[in-house]
């Protein structure tokens, strides 16, 4: 998939205007972004929105976030656990503190 984000009115309106043409290539709409998918003419529409407004446009290719592949299941428990938690104010470090949950420090500087 695409992501394409803009910085400025004009590119938004030209991003707005390409997903109402073209909305068989648009798999979301996020006002001044905007999920392709990934064929080669979104890629194309894509790239013509960038020539038409220059650095007023961002293109990524993004992939779908696997759970279960780039996370072990220490860190998808501690998420369950800490959504289930009793105490709703309870911030996730005094959640975590004394338990096998991963700590928030650590999981800052892990990368995914």
């Amino acid at each position: 998939m695409l992501l394409v984000v803009t910085y400025s009115a004009a590119a938004r309106t030209g991003l707005r205007n390409l997903c109402r043409r073209h909305e068989e290539a648009v798999a979301r709409r996020f006002g001044r972004a905007a999920l392709l998918d990934g064929t080669v003419y979104a890629a194309f529409l894509a790239l013509r929105l960038r020539e038409s407004y220059g650095g007023d446009v961002q293109i990524e290719r993004t992939e779908p976030f696997n759970e279960f592949v780039a996370l072990d299941e220490r860190v998808r428990e501690a998420a369950s656990a800490y959504a289930n938690r009793d105490a709703k104010s309870t911030p996730y470090a005094a959640f975590a503190a004394g338990t096998d949950h991963p700590d928030p420090d650590s999981m800052r500087g892990d990368e995914l």
